[in-house]
C-alpha cells in the first residue's frame, strides 16, 4: 500500500538530514535523486540540503543563501589552535558551533566536558562582528562542551573589553543573534544540559552532578548581575548551556533549526508544485516526532496535503511514525547488514538509491 505514493509523483522534493559519520545531507539527497531518476527519468527532483542546527547547518544555509566561507584561526575545545569556518552573506553570519567547539574535533580519549570550552565559538562570533555582520545565526549542535557558554563569553570579553568584564562589551549591542536548535531543555536540573547531554560527551555521574552545580551557580550570578534569568527558557540547555549564554547575555532569539532553514529557503513555495517529499535521518524512532528535522518537514508538507516518505539507517517505533502522518517509513539497510559495512559511504548511498527507487 505504501508504494502507491509514487503514482503520478512527477515532482519530488528530496530533503534528507545527514547520516552522522557517514553521509552529508547533500550526499544523501544525491543518492535518493539517482534512485528516483533511475526508475522515473522524466521526474523533476528538487534537492534541498537540510540541517536542524547540527552537522551540515552552515552548508545548508550556503546552498540556500549563497555567501562566502570565512576561515578563522580559533581554539578547539581543548584550546588547541585549529582553522574553522563560518558563512558570511551580506551582513549576516551563519555559525555552526561544531566547527570550533564540536565533539568530532576530539578523539574518544579526549572527551571531557569538565574542561572542554566554547572559546573558539566566541572567536567566530568576534570575527563576524568585526567584519560588519549585524545578524548572526548560530546552529547549536554537536558540541563537546558543557561550560554554559562561559568560554564563548570569555572570548568576546578578551577581544572587545579593556576592563575585562561583560559590562565593558558594547560591540554586540546592535547585533541580532538567533540560535537554532531542536533542543528545548532548560539549563539546569534533571532535564538540563548536564544531566541529559553531558554523559554523551564523556561525563561520569559525579561529573554530571558537578557540571549541574556549576551551571546553577553561574545562572544565579548572571541573574543577579543582569536582573533577568534565562535559565528556564527553551533552548538554554542546548550545546552544553551555550544556548543559555546567548539568551542571557546577547538577548538571542531561539528558533527551531529546521523551521528557520525552511523559512529561509521558502520551502512552502517549493511545496506548491510537489507531489511527494522524501526526507530521512540516520536513525528514526519516536524521538523523531519530538521536533527533529524529518518531523518539521512532515508538518510543512501536511499543510499542503503532500505525502512524505521517511527513510533511515535504523527504524524503530514504525507504527508511531506512520500514525504521525508519514506515508511510508523505510529502513535503507537490509536485515543483518553489519554496522561497519552499513556505515561505509558507498554502501549507504547505494542503499538509499535502492530504497527510494519504486518497484
Amino acid at each position: 500500500m505504501k508504494r502507491k505514493i509514487y503514482v503520478a509523483s512527477k515532482n519530488i522534493i528530496v530533503a534528507i538530514d545527514s547520516f552522522k559519520g557517514c553521509l552529508t545531507s547533500a550526499e544523501a539527497n544525491q543518492a535518493a535523486a539517482r534512485g528516483i531518476l533511475d526508475k522515473m527519468p522524466d521526474a523533476e527532483v528538487v534537492q534541498v540540503p537540510v540541517s536542524d542546527g547540527g552537522e551540515g547547518f552552515m552548508e545548508a544555509f550556503q546552498a540556500a543563501m549563497g555567501g562566502e566561507l570565512v576561515e578563522v584561526n580559533v581554539k578547539d575545545p581543548l584550546m588547541r589552535p585549529i582553522m574553522a569556518q563560518y558563512l558570511m552573506t551580506g551582513n549576516t553570519a551563519v555559525i555552526e558551533i561544531a566547527k570550533a567547539s564540536g565533539l568530532t574535533l576530539l578523539s574518544l580519549e579526549e572527551h571531557n566536558p569538565m574542561v572542554a570550552t566554547s572559546y573558539g565559538t566566541g572567536q567566530l562570533v568576534v570575527n563576524a562582528v568585526r567584519r560588519g555582520c549585524r545578524r548572526i545565526i548560530v546552529g547549536l549542535g554537536g558540541s563537546a562542551t558543557s561550560d554554559c557558554g562561559i568560554g564563548m563569553l570569555r572570548a568576546v570579553i578578551d577581544s572587545f573589553s579593556k576592563g575585562g568584564t561583560w559590562d565593558d562589551v558594547h560591540a554586540l549591542d546592535d547585533v541580532q543573534v538567533t540560535i537554532a536548535t531542536d533542543v528545548t531543555n532548560p539549563l539546569c536540573g534533571e532535564h538540563g544540559a548536564a544531566y541529559v547531554f553531558a554523559p554523551q560527551k564523556g561525563a561520569t555521574h559525579e561529573q554530571v552532578l558537578a557540571l549541574d552545580a556549576r551551571a546553577k551557580r553561574f545562572a544565579a550570578v548572571s541573574a543577579k548581575h543582569l536582573g533577568h534569568d534565562c535559565q528556564h527558557m527553551p533552548g538554554a540547555g542546548a550545546a552544553g548551556g551555550l544556548g543559555y549564554a546567548f539568551l542571557q547575555y546577547m538577548k538571542a532569539e531561539c528558533r527551531s533549526g529546521i523551521d528557520l532553514l525552511l523559512d529561509t529557503i521558502h520551502f512552502d513555495d517549493l511545496l506548491q508544485d510537489a507531489d511527494l517529499v522524501i526526507t530521512g535521518e540516520g536513525s528514526a524512532d519516536r524521538q523523531t516526532l519530538m521536533g527533529k528535522l524529518p518531523f518539521g518537514i512532515l508538518q510543512r508538507a501536511q499543510n499542503h496535503h503532500i505525502p512524505v516518505m521517511l527513510i533511515a539507517g535504523c527504524i524503530a517505533d514504525e507504527p508511531l511514525l506512520l500514525d504521525a502522518g508519514f506515508a511510508r517509513v523505510a529502513c535503507i539497510n537490509p536485515p543483518g547488514l553489519p554496522l561497519e559495512i552499513a556505515m561505509r559511504p558507498a554502501t549507504a548511498k547505494e542503499n538509499i538509491r535502492a530504497t527510494v527507487c519504486p518497484k
